[in-house]
């Protein structure tokens, strides 16, 4: 680093479409004094009162690194719109010119914005950048988001988003087009899928969709399956809320603790849509597996889940446990799952009704019953094992990888 960038004070400054009437004292005068303004045309432009020497930045990021080291200026202020940390430049710029140099004045990003226009919460919503992200990828996330805030792009703007959901059949949420937030001409557009995709936009805005949550989920086209261990987005579910299914990596591990055999007898109880009878099906295609479910809706599910999937030896059983088992054959493997002394009980009663060698897998979210599970099993079985699982799914998240943890969960094993 040369003795000129040592001494220079660069300020990165987030400004809105309003320029110097809505930032704080301290950064209007930081934008004042600067002996260089550094921004595309338009942020610049917000900054006519400003007397600095204006430096354009464009594309090529690099090279306006190598322009600010060699300037020999005291004061510098890079200026972009709303939060310069929220899918801004500040982390590049930092890395790039040394972050003891930098200094970081936030403004309202136009995500936070929109959502407070449409009046949602954003703190649990998926937010992404299609600048960054293909569509495709992004309308598999919105698939089972509860809410969204999407960063659009001239390539595709609302309308084109819109008529990819359409094309996926991902028509259960209410839509926001938020143009030129912060602006005099500020316009916030609300409407279905169906009516977004037939509009024209400013390429300035950010879309929020925002979950009917009384739609069951859409399932995502299958144009390749695998026998187990599929998304759990490839199945036809009730509600969006994975933690309600048995999720892939819970339902891959069960499966195979499961000892499944080509022609055995499979109890799934409490099937709910039927994620796991699904796959113990294509696992086991010269048996048959019987998914008990209490609830009709689910029940239905089930048979659609096996349509979907092209599986013909699951026979959806709606009713309670155990007295819809009563005239089913005995199993050679059985799954279920739940909380509280109910599951221990069902799971007892199940464990009766297996074959010699035949295994039961139980899938529970409290450990109290896990405890009782263990100890009951143990005076009856030849071997029980015990996982507790704690898994977390990375995902792209402000341009930065995070975890999304799961709940937590407990596998139980036991050989009859």
């Amino acid at each position: 680093m040369t003795p000129t960038s040592i001494s220079q004070a660069i300020s990165i400054i987030g400004i809105g479409d309003d320029g110097l009437a809505a930032v704080p004292a301290s950064a209007r005068e930081l934008i004042l004094e600067a002996d260089i303004l550094v921004g595309n045309q338009r942020t610049l432009d917000l900054v006519q009162e400003a007397r600095g020497q204006r430096l354009v930045m464009g594309g090529d990021l690099g090279e306006v690194v190598r322009q600010i080291n060699a300037s020999g200026a005291e004061q510098i202020a890079i200026l972009v719109i709303g939060d310069p940390l929220f899918y801004g430049l500040a982390r590049y710029l930092c890395d790039a010119l040394g972050r003891e140099r930098c200094e970081i004045v936030p403004h309202v990003s136009s995500m936070q914005l929109a959502f407070a226009r449409v009046k949602e919460s954003w703190d649990e919503a998926y937010l992404t950048n299609l600048a960054n992200h293909s569509l495709e990828a992004v309308v598999e996330r919105i698939r089972v988001a509860e809410k969204v805030g999407l960063f659009t792009t001239a390539e595709h703007g609302p309308a084109a988003v819109a008529q990819a959901l359409l094309d996926r059949q991902l028509d259960y949420f209410t839509v926001y087009v938020c143009e030129n937030l912060g602006a005099r001409n500020e316009c916030v557009t609300r409407g279905t899928v169906v009516e977004i995709a037939g509009q024209q936009f400013e390429s300035l805005n950010v879309m929020v969709l925002v979950r009917d949550t009384t739609v069951p989920d859409r399932a995502r086209d299958l144009q390749r399956h695998q026998l187990f261990g599929n998304p759990d987005e490839a199945f036809v579910q009730s509600t969006p809320k994975h933690g309600l299914l048995t999720p892939v990596e819970v339902r891959s591990l069960a499966l195979a603790q499961m000892a499944l055999h080509t022609r055995g007898v499979i109890w799934d109880v409490g099937a709910g849509c039927g994620t796991v009878s699904i796959e113990a099906a294509q696992l086991a295609p010269g048996g048959q597996v019987f998914a008990i479910e209490q609830d009709p809706e689910d029940a239905g599910l089930i048979q659609e889940n096996a349509e979907r999937f092209g599986v013909s030896n699951v026979r959806p059983i709606l009713g309670r446990a155990p007295e819809a088992w009563s005239d089913l054959p005995d199993p050679d493997a059985v799954f279920l799952e739940g909380s509280g002394r109910e599951v221990v009980r069902i799971a007892e009663l199940a464990f009766e009704r297996l074959t010699g060698g035949g295994r039961l897998v139980a899938n529970l979210i409290s450990i109290g019953a896990l405890d009782e599970l263990r100890q009951a099993l143990g005076t009856r079985a030849t071997e029980v094992q015990v996982w507790m699982l704690n898994i977390a799914r990375g995902t792209d998240q402000l341009e930065r990888l995070k975890f999304d943890a799961l709940h937590p969960t407990f596998l139980i094993a036991a050989t009859k």
